[in-house]
């Protein structure tokens, strides 16, 4: 419900007046006139939701990645419907992960650029830091040099930092009617000089494609600018890798029972072994100390034809565990074999023993699982399949630990802490362990709330919520 929702953009009005009045196609219209197949996987499509702007459904852009003409893309699409594709804080955020994503993977850059520019209500939260808007065009220039290809399609109105994008691109098409550049519109000419000067005459496709060369490209229409992107794209020499059909089995159990298996009760943790039967190429699993350290799951098996390494929680991370862990990390790294951590654990309630020497023994073991997860120099992707908590969220490569990519189900939970075990944490001084109970109680719900993968996803902690039964094919 919440993914047909954001897919909605603005609403219906919105979309009218953009489709209509003003002739424009959708976001979502576009892609599929440039994309190879529909294959598209679109990363954090529910960045924004319900955050504090007002009515702005979501971030105002779309990013995600797909194929055209053979090679892998990474698109950061604007959504005018969503108060004229106004870049808001949050959309800032997302732009930039697309890139951070398209500089890791080499992937070419597609950006289809319809925007206000920045919100200028926000204008402290993102323009003047480090991680704000002008990091995106400081991108563009280190992908140009890293010889990773960027292109544009001027397909709405570009206004302010909207502009820089297509003309920081090494080929832009402009539409005709439609697209325009410039830093201040009409209106703040108006204001300014009390001249009146329309779109066109101002920053139209004719004056950009004649006049001041910030186009490459003049397109009389939105079909037409797409299919000049793809031919453009055909001649950029920019060969992807060879993609070999491998063969592969399904697993043995269907994909779709993980709908069924995903934990809603965090008093337990599942058994991971049944979500990796329903993951695996023909349910193999080469299991790494299966007997050592059961808390977590470590070997080898294939998932659509890939070898990966499988590195899943089975429960908290022991002494053991962390030690098997570590050991097995390094092994993933010494032979190049990718690593797939799925984070799923319930913490156990605090015990009288929590400063013991079995639990400092297992502190150094788990800081040494950290690094060997820190500096494994291979790719790695990390799905939250049920809870996750505290310092697992670092052994288990999450976002802190930058993992390629980084998936939650809808179910999961994120947090330092258990919020079920705050009634027996004793407070200083307290020796009757009651402590404020309205307090308390508005802690454990303001946590419960933080830790639900929704509130995580609206913030791009992650790359997006998928459900359980596309894990194999996300």
């Amino acid at each position: 419900e919440l993914l047909e929702m954001v897919s909605k953009g603005g609403g219906e009005n919105a979309i009218l007046h953009h489709t209509q009045r003003n002739k424009k196609l959708f976001v979502r219209e576009r892609l599929k006139l440039l994309l190879d197949d529909e294959s598209f996987l679109e990363l954090s499509p529910l960045a924004g939701l319900n955050m504090p702007y007002g009515d702005v459904p979501a971030a105002g852009c779309l990013t995600g990645i797909g194929k055209i003409c053979g090679v892998w893309c990474v698109f950061v699409a604007n959504d005018a419907t969503v108060k004229g594709g106004t870049i808001y804080p949050i959309g800032v955020k997302k732009q930039l992960r697309a890139q951070e994503i398209a500089m890791q993977n080499r992937l070419l850059s597609v950006y289809l650029t319809d925007s206000g520019g920045a919100f200028l209500p926000l204008q402290s939260e993102l323009f003047p830091d480090k991680s704000h808007g002008g990091r995106v065009f400081y991108n563009e220039a280190i992908m140009s040099a890293m010889r990773i290809p960027q292109v544009a399609v001027v397909c709405g109105s570009c206004v302010a930092g909207g502009a820089y994008v297509p003309t920081m691109a090494e080929e832009a098409v402009i539409i005709d009617k439609i697209g325009t550049l410039f830093l201040a519109g009409p209106p703040l000419v108006k204001a300014a000089t009390g001249e009146y000067v329309s779109p066109e005459d101002l920053g139209g496709a004719k004056l950009h494609s004649k006049v001041s060369g910030c186009s490459d490209h003049f397109a009389s229409s939105e079909k037409e600018a797409y299919e000049c992107i793809r031919n453009v794209i055909s001649t950029l020499n920019y060969d992807p890798l060879p993609e070999n059909v491998i063969e592969h089995d399904s697993p043995l159990y269907s994909s779709d029972e993980l709908l069924g298996l995903a934990p809603q009760d965090y008093g337990c943790t599942l058994p991971v072994k049944l979500i990796l039967s329903r993951l695996m190429d023909g349910s193999r699993f080469q299991e790494f100390k299966a007997n050592y350290g059961t808390t977590l799951v470590t070997g080898f098996g294939h998932v659509e034809g890939h070898l990966v390494g499988i590195v899943a929680n089975n429960g908290e991370l022991s002494h053991d565990a962390s030690l098997k862990g570590s050991h097995f990390v390094q092994l993933c790294s010494q032979r190049s074999i990718p690593i797939l951590f799925f984070q799923n654990t319930a913490p156990h309630t605090a015990e009288p023993t929590s400063i013991s020497q079995a639990h400092s023994n297992r502190l150094k073991a788990q800081a040494s699982m950290m690094a060997a997860v820190a500096c494994a120099a291979v790719p790695k992707i990390t799905i939250v399949i049920g809870g996750c908590y505290g310092s697992e969220s670092y052994i288990m490569c999450g976002r802190s630990f930058s993992p390629n990519f980084l998936f939650l189900w809808p179910n999961a939970r994120v947090a330092l802490v258990d919020s079920r075990h705050f009634s027996i944490v004793p407070q200083a001084g307290d020796n009757d362990c009651t402590g404020d109970e309205a307090e308390l109680k508005h802690l454990k719900e303001k946590l419960e709330e933080e830790s639900s993968a929704f509130y995580s996803s609206a913030r791009l902690w992650d790359d997006g919520i998928i459900l359980p039964q596309n894990t194999r094919k996300v």
